[in-house]
């Protein structure tokens, strides 16, 4: 019994002393740990956001064979930048005008997955998948559109939601060089 007690003492000691090693903190780091979080240390899905209000919508190019319309709800996205994620609130508008809403992430630069989707009574189902590839089936990828055009500019995720919603806004990642492409306007 002493043996244990002794061990289990010494082994507490053993965590509890620094080395040297530890990094201070920031306030900002120390507000939001969730954000900070590898992808490892976080076993749960993340909480999906409100949906998708018109205001917020913000329309981007997919492809000139597309027959949906594609749009990022820009107050739900984020950039979790340690982990190289950005998550966001897709809505996909049918011609005949039904939409269809995920929430979804990107890790950058070419992987992604779903969290949710929008049931029929308007609720959020949880369906978080695998990390998939983003590789370009063909020309209606989304996700490898949002990510090579719009969140992972060279390969490197973006560092803010503001930059993103620029990008957004700017029909791609002033980073990255696209073809200038009329959307109807």
């Amino acid at each position: 019994m002493r043996l244990t007690a002794a061990v289990a003492a010494v082994a507490l000691a053993a965590a509890c002393s620094s080395g040297g090693s530890h990094q201070p903190v920031s306030d900002w780091e120390k507000q939001h740990p969730e954000l900070l979080a590898s992808t490892e240390t976080r076993s749960e899905a993340p909480v999906p956001p409100a949906f998708p209000r018109p205001e917020n919508l913000i329309e981007f190019y997919v492809s000139a064979n597309a027959s949906f319309r594609y749009f990022i709800d820009a107050s739900t996205l984020q950039s979790l930048y340690n982990q190289r994620e950005v998550r966001y609130v897709l809505l996909a508008r049918s011609p005949s005008g039904v939409d269809n809403v995920s929430f979804e992430g990107i890790r950058c630069p070419d992987m992604y997955r779903v969290y949710a989707i929008r049931g029929a009574r308007g609720n959020w189902i949880q369906r978080s998948t695998d990390w998939q590839p983003t590789v370009r089936r063909s020309d209606l990828g989304v996700p490898s559109t949002l990510a090579r055009q719009f969140f992972c500019p060279h390969s490197d995720v973006i560092q803010s939601a503001a930059e993103g919603v620029d990008a957004l806004r700017r029909g791609a990642h002033p980073g990255v060089y696209v073809e200038q492409r009329n959307m109807g306007e």
